[in-house]
């Protein structure tokens, strides 16, 4: 089976904003709100830190669960992983995730500054340099024939974009404009010379736009 290069659940404001300005520790997407971000996830039955029953099943839910359908592996950018930018003074930071990650795989955090890989339960983080192609070969040996998930943020999905490496994406567009911050797009029609796309309108307003390779 060909392995392929997957995007999930990777949230834009209606402007085209995959994070706002201002990242810290404490406000990991910056001036954004994390709670109009993932509402819509949040609320499905699927959501893994979910503490009580129930949740909305449907379309939602479903793409909630796909997110770790048949992945062997997880490429990111630094700035998911962290805020901390240039050389690293604080190699005790190990993520936003806490002791136990959702990843469950090997995840490959793209930087120009590279720090020793650590295991934090079943997930070991790579700190790796390189162009996009160099990053997907190394994390396609380490997935064991599965599928790799492109985490983000918005710099990171454009640069696999314009290299002409992912597969399929699904972008989530909030009903809020941020009016600065990361870019991923000027508008969803930009994919559509490379792209078929399916849009999914849901109640609340967030719009799943659904991409596969022509």
């Amino acid at each position: 089976m060909t392995q392929m290069v997957r995007v999930h659940n990777f949230m834009v404001s209606s402007d085209g904003y995959g994070a706002g300005e201002g990242q810290s520790l404490e406000r990991p997407f910056g001036h954004a709100d994390p709670q109009q971000w993932f509402g819509w996830a949040g609320a499905t039955a699927s959501w893994p830190n979910r503490t009580e029953p129930g949740g909305s099943r449907g379309i939602d839910d479903y793409l909630v669960r796909d997110f770790h359908r048949n992945i062997g592996a997880e490429i990111m950018g630094r700035n998911k992983f962290g805020p901390q930018r240039g050389p690293w003074t604080d190699e005790e930071w190990q993520g936003w995730w806490g002791s136990e990650p959702p990843f469950h795989t090997p995840v490959f955090v793209m930087t120009h500054h590279e720090r020793p890989s650590f295991t934090l339960a079943d997930t070991t983080f790579h700190f790796v340099s390189g162009d996009p192609a160099t990053v997907l070969e190394r994390a396609l040996a380490a997935a064991e024939g599965k599928d790799i998930r492109l985490g983000g943020g918005a710099n990171t999905v454009r640069q696999f974009l314009d290299a002409g490496l992912i597969d399929t994406l699904h972008v989530a567009v909030a009903p809020v404009e941020l009016g600065g911050g990361s870019r991923l797009w000027d508008s969803p029609d930009d994919l559509l010379d490379r792209y078929h796309r399916d849009v999914v309108p849901r109640p609340g307003g967030v719009v799943h736009h659904l991409f596969w390779r022509r």
